[in-house]
């Protein structure tokens, strides 16, 4: 948008010409910043109520640094996910309360007054070796506002373990249900809750869980009618869409 024509809207608004409504789908369509190797979306906050996200893994640490610096000047949330510590060294130039979540491989910063919401995301991970992917939907959903609670190593070969957390999985919004080899947890999860259950399958297991397809599988036929599944490894992807029914 051009300064005479953001004059204009300005105007428009003043005169009562324009409605508010009007002006703020107007603002939504502002440029984005070309830096060459990226587009990047300066109002993605405006736009869909979620600040933009950045997805460092193929990006050289310079490469990201380039795009958190046009970032933090347009939104108060930064978020990297599968960043290399190299890439949150290089970003900490810019920021430098950044912070850096090694087992989710997530970098972050969200600005002190920033609004929480209400509902809580509870996050259920089935083994350690899980966490990876479990951490990196719980740092999500906290960056983007969400009280987040963590419930984990609660697999199905010891089922007990998950039944002594069900006073906190009663206080859930939302579920992300993290788990690999056959993928059991989440239908497990989604017959004790009546909230949503995101069902989040990860590449964890032996030769025959073919890297989390036999996981993601098992979710895609879960039989709790309150699962639904995001891809292999996709913990992201799982609480984005937690954090956009916690808003509703």
């Amino acid at each position: 948008m051009n300064p005479e024509k953001l004059k204009d809207l300005l105007l428009g608004i003043r005169s009562g010409e324009t409605s508010i409504e009007s002006a703020m789908k107007e603002l939504a369509k502002l440029p984005y910043a070309d830096l060459g190797y990226a587009k990047v979306d300066l109002h993605r906050q405006l736009r869909k109520g979620v600040p933009e996200v950045i997805y460092c893994e193929g990006k050289t640490p310079e490469q990201v640094k380039g795009i958190v610096g046009k970032l933090h000047a347009a939104q108060q949330t930064i978020l990297g996910t599968r960043a290399s510590r190299e890439a949150y060294e290089a970003c900490r130039e810019i920021i430098d309360q950044l912070e850096y979540n090694e087992t989710a491989r997530c970098f972050f910063h969200v600005a002190e007054g920033q609004p929480k919401k209400k509902g809580r995301i509870v996050i259920v991970c089935a083994g350690t070796s899980d966490l990876p992917v479990a951490e990196e939907a719980a740092v999500t959903a906290e960056a983007l506002g969400n009280p987040v609670d963590r419930i984990y190593d609660v697999g199905v070969a010891g089922l007990h373990r998950l039944f002594g957390e069900s006073h906190r999985l009663d206080d859930a919004q939302v579920v992300v249900a993290v788990a690999g080899m056959e993928g059991a947890l989440p239908s497990v999860v989604g017959g004790l809750v009546a909230c949503p259950v995101i069902a989040v399958p990860t590449s964890v297991g032996y030769g025959a869980s073919f890297g989390g397809l036999a996981a993601l599988l098992g979710m895609l036929n879960s039989c709790a009618s309150n699962v639904t599944v995001v891809n292999i490894d996709n913990g992201f992807g799982a609480a984005y869409v937690a954090n956009l029914i916690n808003r509703s």
